[in-house]
């Protein structure tokens, strides 16, 4: 019954819940098979981090992406994991999953580019051997596209209320200043994703998805998998064509009127702010998030 349960559990949770989910459980692979079977901590990570080597990245494509599964303590868990969860609650609360994986992804891909081009471009990281691990990235992606999309919007740090162009400013200018101090591969990543998030917002605002070619092609690698599994036999079924026209109408209306909604709400949202909404949108907005 227990695995049952938990795979219930996990299809329940938001795109950004289950990022946390499977980070939680790759760190606690990656710390306990290497201590139980006496080898390296380093062991499994190696296979899965980004070498700054591009000699390394062609043999090893997949850690474009797979680096940001692996991290380097608890610490750095928590705080990576920490950040996914408020920005998803907000980007979920206006878009849907897809488009939330979308920037996630695609900013830790950019992430992990300026991370290899800087230290392949400038002499400062010359003859130095380094390897990226961590989300930050994908989630600095996501802050900033929150950042950029709803600059005026406030929220709650400590006692005072902050707008988000403030949080996502301090948050680059932080990076910035940090690059020649320490973890200066990591602070490359970040601002290569708050890069993507940025560019990202900015374009959608003025009516260009550039995750939309990104979404077809992970569409394209799911549908593979989908075509391995066995198809159910088929079998003739009549219906009523006059009735299920009907019903495939108004369904198709419903869908279209309840998406013109929510980018009438957006689209407020760009011109005056959240705060602009009523509860009643509010709710809407919150409503249409979980469904997605």
């Amino acid at each position: 019954m227990a695995q049952p349960d938990l795979k219930y559990q996990f299809s329940r949770l938001n795109i950004a819940e289950k990022l946390i989910a499977v980070n939680v459980v790759v760190f606690i692979v990656n710390a306990l098979i290497p201590f139980l079977l006496g080898i390296q901590k380093n062991s499994i990570a190696q296979w899965f981090e980004l070498n700054n080597d591009i000699v390394d990245i062609v043999f090893q494509p997949w850690s474009i992406i797979t680096y940001s599964f692996f991290h380097g303590g608890i610490g750095h868990l928590f705080w990576n994991m920490l950040m996914i969860y408020f920005v998803g609650r907000i980007f979920l609360n206006l878009f849907d999953a897809k488009r939330f994986l979308n920037v996630y992804l695609l900013g830790v891909i950019l992430g992990g580019l300026f991370f290899v081009l800087g230290y392949n471009i400038f002499p400062a990281f010359f003859d130095t051997n380094a390897a990226l691990i961590g989300a930050s990235a994908g989630a600095s992606a996501v802050l900033i596209f929150i950042c950029t999309y709803l600059p005026n919007q406030e929220v709650r740090v400590i006692f005072f209320n902050v707008k988000l162009w403030m949080v996502g400013a301090v948050l680059v200018l932080s990076d910035l200043i940090q690059l020649p101090i320490s973890n200066s591969g990591g602070h490359l990543a970040h601002l290569g994703g708050a890069f993507l998030g940025y560019l990202y917002a900015s374009q959608l605002l003025k009516g260009n998805d550039i995750g939309s070619g990104f979404s077809k092609f992970m569409d394209s690698i799911a549908n593979l998998f989908k075509g391995s599994e066995k198809k159910a036999p088929m079998k003739t079924v009549y219906k009523n064509k006059t009735t299920a026209a009907n019903t495939s109408s108004a369904a198709d209306y419903d869908k279209k009127t309840h998406q013109k909604k929510i980018d009438a709400i957006l689209d407020k949202i760009s011109k005056s702010g959240y705060e602009s909404l009523s509860k009643a949108e509010k709710d809407f907005l919150f409503k249409a998030g979980k469904e997605n």
